[in-house]
């Protein structure tokens, strides 16, 4: 195999795993993935008690200052793990959607709605939010260690190839030196 291949080989690896780093192991179990976004049958429940006064009549500090700073794109201000649970929550849970749909944007903000709702179950989510944020960094330092261990890998494949040009020269230092200065 020759250097060029094996480099482009090895950036290619590279650029897959980069782009797969921040998303977590797909699983084609919906079950399994409804328990990796936490939405489990005591958040079902405790969403579906949630009523338009829940939403209007929560104490939210004052929302300008935030405003002024975000985009106005919520995916900008939810986590890829919240925009994947708030897609999960909104299928599973019809009467968390349509409140959403009465509230939005008519009472408040796309932006209020998930940051209320984020703060309503904090309590049912936080464990598999950090789990989620623990597996990510974990998969980022694993592919910090890959990334190293290539770069050592080409670096200690580069120094045995300049070995074995050099063993096969077997020059006299006379004849490097008219080789080097052309005397």
């Amino acid at each position: 195999m020759d250097m060029t291949s094996w480099i482009r080989r090895s950036l290619s690896k590279t650029n897959t795993k980069t782009q797969n780093q921040h998303q977590p192991q797909k699983t084609s179990n919906p079950q399994q993935q409804q328990q990796q976004l936490g939405v489990t049958e005591q958040l079902i429940a405790y969403a579906k008690s949630f009523t338009l006064d829940t939403f209007k009549n929560f104490p939210l500090q004052d929302d300008n200052e935030a405003t002024a700073a975000s985009s106005g794109n919520v995916s900008n201000d939810l986590s890829w793990w919240q925009q994947q649970h708030a897609m999960l929550v909104l299928s599973k849970v019809k009467e968390l959607s349509q409140l959403r749909f009465k509230l939005c944007p008519g009472h408040m903000k796309e932006r209020q709605f998930w940051r209320i709702y984020f703060m309503l179950v904090k309590s049912h989510v936080a464990e598999y939010e950090l789990h989620a944020i623990r597996v990510a960094k974990l998969k980022q330092m694993d592919l910090e260690d890959q990334n190293s261990l290539d770069i050592g890998a080409c670096e200690v494949e580069m120094s045995e190839t300049k070995q074995i040009i050099y063993s096969n020269w077997s020059l006299s230092a006379e004849d490097y030196k008219r080789l080097i200065y052309g005397s």
